[in-house]
């Protein structure tokens, strides 16, 4: 679809395809703009009751699936896919009694170009949250503790993908910028084709990843990716004039927003207040997710990763044999509340705890068994050793504990070097 940017007349087509355009983007990206401002949840919250409602029992009429997973950190849900297909079918229902009530219209100038900000700065601010939670390193902390020592094949492709880009701080600045700078650039319309052309090469990126590492964000990735490509549009002609046919490229000329002069400036400073305003709460939020539940979070007492070179159980004490699932091998204490214990047998057990206040007892659970649970208490014998003892699977146990230095892992002590005299590819 590309409109012509004059008030000449639109071929039907493209008018046809404009309706279905403007009806899908409307449903798929309201309610923003509210959504990114803070204390306005309750707003909000009745139009997505109004989905959680709808979509399951479209699931269950249309599809027959009884969906029962509602949105969460996955975007690639059941339920995702069948709203989707809603909006599809809504998009092409208006579009068909739009064409019939407004079939004389002969263009949409002033609507598209709406439309246009609409979907520009839903992008943009899309990019802009994206780029700051890389910039400040808070979508993907440094690898955990436990997945230092998960064996590289028992890894998931989304937990690889994570460890790979949480091993660099560096890269994580890089590839955050690229989003931000992106998304900034669609802010203003004399750079909206810049912007655009950053995101399209940005997105297409991260498009790959979710699709090559099974990350659940693909639909939306695949959407944010459809809004670049919508924005360069009107400038195919001029792209590729320029890019292929070697012939100038005219300039575009870019009329008032608005017929009065005072209601235009009065838009570009709330455009210009609302951008800062944004940007500055991306990095803020980045920053307290950095130290909430990131690199900077606070950790467990007994934070780092233990050895265990004497354990008993019902007062026999276990050799280290290997395959042995009983007797521990490591306990690892990462973030506050979190312990995961690895047998002989290199299985890994993750479990919450509660440690009773100015005690040295740690009372454990596990998301997956409510009913399970253990009590141990622990105690320091000197400058990293701890002795654990309590009851743990129906037996009684103790365990003397050894702290591994993390240096000894080469994906942290590697580093960087300019001169590197022969590959080091472990």
């Amino acid at each position: 679809m590309e409109p012509e940017n004059s008030t000449t007349g639109w071929r039907p087509v493209n008018r046809v395809l404009f309706r279905f355009a403007f009806a899908y983007f409307f449903l798929y990206i309201f309610p923003f703009p509210l959504n990114t401002l803070p204390y306005v949840d309750e707003w909000v919250a009745p139009y997505y009751q109004i989905w959680n409602t709808f979509v399951p029992w479209v699931g269950k009429h249309l599809f027959h699936v009884n969906i029962t997973v509602f949105p969460n950190g996955s975007g690639d849900t059941t339920f995702n896919y069948v709203q989707v297909f809603i909006y599809a079918v809504l998009a092409a229902a208006a579009a068909l009694v739009w064409s019939i009530l407004d079939r004389r219209r002969t263009h949409y100038t002033r609507l598209y170009d709406w439309l246009r900000i609409y979907v520009r700065f839903s992008l943009a601010t899309a990019m802009m949250s994206y780029g700051a939670i890389k910039v400040i390193k808070s979508q993907f902390p440094s690898p955990s503790l436990d997945r230092l020592l998960q064996p590289i094949g028992d890894a998931s492709p989304m937990g690889l993908l994570w460890t790979f880009m949480g091993a660099s701080e560096s890269y994580n600045v890089f590839t955050g910028l690229g989003e931000f700078l992106g998304g900034l650039l669609l802010t203003t319309r004399r750079t909206l084709l810049l912007g655009a052309l950053l995101s399209i090469a940005v997105i297409s990126n991260i498009v790959m990843l979710n699709f090559s590492y099974d990350v659940p964000v693909k639909l939306y990735s695949l959407h944010l990716l459809a809004m670049a490509v919508f924005l360069c549009l009107p400038e195919l002609r001029r792209l590729t004039h320029f890019f292929v046919l070697n012939r100038p490229a005219p300039a575009v000329d870019f009329p008032r927003l608005f017929a009065r002069k005072w209601v235009d400036r009065g838009a570009l400073i709330v455009r210009t207040i609302f951008v800062v305003g944004f940007a500055g709460l991306c990095f803020y939020q980045a920053w307290d997710g950095r130290k909430t539940y990131g690199d900077l979070a606070p950790r467990a007492a007994l934070h780092g990763i233990w050895e265990v070179d004497q354990f008993e159980a019902d007062g026999q004490i276990l050799p280290p044999l290997v395959n042995d699932p009983v007797r521990w091998r490591r306990v690892v204490f990462d973030r506050i509340g979190r312990m995961g214990i690895q047998s002989m047998s290199e299985s890994r057990r993750r479990f919450s705890f509660k440690q009773a206040p100015k005690t040295n007892v740690i009372m454990l659970t596990r998301n997956d068994d409510p009913k399970w649970k253990s009590t141990l208490s622990y105690t320091q014998p000197g400058p990293g050793l701890v002795a654990i003892e309590g009851t743990f699977d129906g037996r009684k146990v103790r365990a003397t504990l050894r702290r591994v230095d993390k240096s000894d892992f080469l994906l942290l002590s590697r580093g960087f070097h300019w001169i590197n005299e022969y590959p080091l590819n472990h």
